[in-house]
């Protein structure tokens, strides 16, 4: 059923029938810009028609026409917990989870997204294809293969041959295509509707980060660092005006954009509001602060990560204390009262004077801050094609321990902390270094609790997935080419353990091999 929106397209019939689907809500899945970008992009074609579906409907949001009549399925899975909503849908939609008992009367099921490109093991008995990247690059040749109407063999034979995709019953090496020049594609919101999650008009800044964090996947996998020129930015923003709402400024870090000042200037200039992803502490600017208090900012986030100079070392989240102070008496200054800051427990190398070193950090913080602090802390979850990938996920008493030290030493008035749950941590581990024995548990799974169930059922031990691998063990997504080696991560995995830094890109950088 349509909400009200602007925006949204209706072709005739003729056209090739690709489902766009989100596997979470319709207010969740209309914040993601990567929705927009897709659904712009394929029903610029003359051949394809898209139409969008979330939960917990099954019939498209255009049309009201059921999943299973499509010709192609593309779902955007970005978080480990959706894998189950995956599932939920296709269920729903009376087509089989199982891409091996498909029938040439089914649609094609296809992935994309940061889950996708990272490691497609644990969803692989459930879709066809893969696209590994980024979608502007991809999708133009996949939709040339799928209008061609061929046989379903013969169709996923020719997927496997594009650049980027990956089909899983014709395993090969694929390299991760990426945008060289991001103003050749535009990316903001393309429909307009009210019913989102922070009800803005998206507009996407850059693409990449260049800070080496060696727990961040998104900064691993999105390099080279990329921005888009201030001039397409600024017809983003004229393009924007009618619809009068708060500009999104989407990124890795808003505030490492070379000209955020005269970005937020204009967008001020222009009479509307902005608000931002992300920004660092330590590059963030009073100008761009001031932008966000005059545009009704309540709440400034920062993220230190971590409380202690051993931590940020072997996190390399270059920032000192000085930063992250700056940034909150920046707020302060513009006039914003509360704040809130991110934390993650049981890293690499973590000890609980660490942890204390967190509630040390946040109580001279709060000295500062007249209003509400709020600690968002969870457990560190390593992720494929990271330094940490060989990481272990903290042991639940370890974890407990951590968020006790926090919550006694952080018993004062004005202060809150907020945590994930250690179950929703532990799934969200296994799914992300998981491998094809768990596909199967995945596959029979509409829910977490279910998916441990099954797992336990079958004897499979959880800590196969959670502990600590060994220098030379083979991964799941070994098959996968980021444009950087196993032995390039795992230099920077000993360089953590010794609390060596690591300085961020630079123009002409050819360390790690994405830039060539």
């Amino acid at each position: 059923m349509r909400r009200q929106e602007t925006g949204y397209v209706i072709h005739s019939g003729g056209r090739f029938r690709f489902a766009l689907a989100y596997p979470n809500f319709y207010n969740v899945g209309m914040s993601n810009l990567g929705i927009h970008i897709i659904y712009q992009m394929l029903n610029s074609r003359r051949d394809t028609a898209c139409e969008r579906f979330f939960l917990p409907e099954i019939l498209s949001v255009e049309t009201a026409t059921p999943l299973n009549k499509f010709q192609a399925v593309g779902f955007a899975v970005s978080f480990e917990p959706d894998y189950f909503n995956v599932v939920k849908m296709l269920r729903l939609a009376k087509i089989n989870p199982c891409a091996a008992e498909r029938t040439k009367f089914d649609p094609l099921i296809i992935a994309g997204g940061p889950c996708a490109t990272f490691n497609p093991e644990p969803l692989s008995l459930i879709f066809d294809a893969f696209i590994i990247g980024e979608g502007e690059m991809i999708m133009p040749p996949v939709m040339d293969v799928l209008t061609q109407n061929l046989p379903r063999q013969e169709t996923l034979s020719a997927l496997s041959k594009i650049p980027g995709v990956y089909v899983p019953t014709m395993p090969k090496k694929v390299s991760r295509q990426w945008l060289k020049n991001l103003d050749e594609f535009p990316a903001h919101s393309v429909i307009i509707t009210d019913a989102t999650e922070f009800n803005m008009y998206l507009i996407e800044t850059a693409r990449g980060c260049g800070h080496h964090c060696r727990f961040c996947m998104a900064g691993y996998c999105f390099r080279r660092p990329r921005n888009r020129s201030l001039e397409v930015l600024k017809a983003e923003v004229d393009a924007a005006k009618p619809f009068n709402k708060k500009i999104g400024l989407m990124g890795a870090a808003i505030s490492d954009y070379p000209q955020i000042n005269e970005l937020c200037k204009y967008i001020l200039d222009a009479g509307l509001e902005m608000s931002v992803a992300s920004f660092r502490a330590d590059s963030v600017t009073p100008e761009l602060v001031q932008a966000l208090a005059k545009s009704g900012l309540k709440t400034l986030t920062v993220a230190p990560e971590v409380g202690s100079e051993k931590m940020r070392a072997v996190i390399n989240k270059n920032l000192t204390e000085e930063n992250i102070f700056a940034a909150v008496e920046m707020g302060i200054a513009a006039g914003i009262k509360n704040f809130k800051l991110y934390f993650m427990i049981g890293l690499p190398f973590e000890e609980l004077s660490d942890v204390a070193a967190i509630a040390d950090l946040s109580a001279r913080l709060k000295k500062l801050v007249a209003g509400k602090l709020t600690l968002s802390v969870n457990p560190f979850v390593p992720k494929p094609f990271t330094p940490f990938q060989w990481a272990a996920l903290a042991d639940k008493k370890y974890l407990n321990a951590a968020l006790k030290i926090l919550r006694e030493k952080l018993k004062m008035r004005g202060v809150e902390i907020i945590s994930e749950s250690i179950k929703s941590a532990q799934v969200q581990a296994i799914l992300a270094r998981g491998d094809r024995r768990i596909a199967e548990f995945v596959l029979q799974s509409d829910s977490p609790q279910k998916f441990i169930e099954l797992l336990r059922e079958a004897g499979i031990d959880e800590n196969l997935y959670l502990r600590e691998r060994a220098a030379e063990e083979i991964f799941a997504w070994n098959h996968l080419d980021m444009g950087f080696s196993q032995k390039y991560l795992r230099a920077e995995y000993e360089r953590a353990a010794i609390l060596k830094a690591t300085p961020a890109c630079f123009e002409g950088c050819k360390r790690c091999g994405v830039c060539g």
